[in-house]
């Protein structure tokens, strides 16, 4: 009987390389990642990132909107600190950030305070003091303030009545219609007052109740419990609505008085930097001068923050690995 030799031998399958399996999983998910936020990032490239490349050039150009920019270098910067209307401009804006932000965080964190105590209907109050955060940056709120306060108007009539005192309308006096403008931003304190609200819920009560048992009163309660406890919600309230002021455009030029002479208010009395901007740039046709003053006023948030940000190691109190 022959013998019977074995033919050769199939070599093994290669097992997969799970580091290549991993590596090729990971390449897909970056992929549909990449394609979720490829609207994001083209509308950032195109709607974000290239109007301030655009705007960083024109700064340094004459440019009317209608002509080819021309090169002329720092020029639009030296007419700009030259420009007396531009200083006072910035001095109407700094009064305005230094005035209203104060103001609107105290009456925000005051009636969250209040809110913060178990009372009925405490959802209508929350609802009532937020609604003005919602509508008070609109066109038609702007209007119906400009009419409070105008001449012969329900502030104007309450004033003669109560007080004796006639000032002829807020928005017609250079000196007063300021006050108008840190009045409706001091009404929206609803959305910082929520922020304030959230953390006021965060503080532990037992030290509420240990200061209680040690003697303390509520005013000793409030400066040693309350506010270090909400300290970051107070830097980050104060960070926004500082950046926030800066911005003022919609309701300065609609309470100023729109388009025309007295775009800005009486007597430059509403000029805040965004309004002289814009009638720069749109009604003055001088588009490299008013791209010279966004970039000046970014320069001068960005400096701001960073202040804001350098104090806060001073009187910002973060739980531990929190920072």
């Amino acid at each position: 009987m022959g013998t019977k030799v074995p033919g050769p031998r199939s070599a093994p399958a290669p097992s997969p390389d799970p580091a290549a399996a991993l590596k090729r999983r990971a390449r897909r998910e970056n992929l549909a990642g990449y394609l979720f936020m490829s609207p994001w990032i083209a509308g950032f490239l195109l709607l974000t990132a290239g109007p301030m490349i655009a705007s960083l050039y024109f700064a340094f150009t004459d440019y009317n909107l209608f002509d080819a920019p021309k090169w002329i270098g720092l020029a639009n910067f030296e007419e700009m600190f030259a420009d007396p209307r531009w200083r006072h401009s910035v001095s109407v804006t700094l009064w305005y950030v230094v005035i209203g932000t104060p103001l609107k965080l105290l009456l925000a964190l005051g009636v969250a305070l209040l809110l913060a105590q178990k009372r009925r209907g405490q959802g209508f109050y929350r609802a009532a003091f937020y609604a003005p955060s919602l509508i008070g940056a609109s066109v038609s709120v702007a209007i119906v303030w400009k009419a409070i306060f105008s001449d012969d108007g329900p502030v104007d009539k309450a004033q003669r009545t109560f007080f004796g005192v006639d000032v002829g309308g807020w928005i017609g006096d250079p000196q007063w219609i300021l006050y108008a403008l840190v009045g409706l931003t001091v009404w929206q304190f609803g959305a910082p007052m929520v922020i304030f609200l959230a953390g006021l819920k965060q503080v532990p009560r037992e030290l509420y109740e240990a200061a209680e048992v040690d003697g303390a009163g509520p005013w000793r309660r409030f400066w040693s419990i309350t506010l270090p406890m909400i300290s970051p919600v107070l830097f980050f309230n104060i960070l926004l609505e500082t950046i926030h002021s800066f911005q003022i455009f919609a309701s300065a030029y609609i309470v100023g008085g729109g388009a025309g002479g007295s775009a800005c208010g009486p007597a430059d009395g509403s000029l805040v930097y965004t309004c002289y901007l814009y009638v720069q740039g749109f009604e003055n046709s001088r588009m490299g001068l008013a791209s010279a003053m966004a970039w000046m006023l970014l320069v001068a948030v960005a400096l701001v923050t960073a202040v804001l940000f350098w104090s806060q190691k001073r009187w910002v109190h973060y739980e531990e690995g929190a920072r």
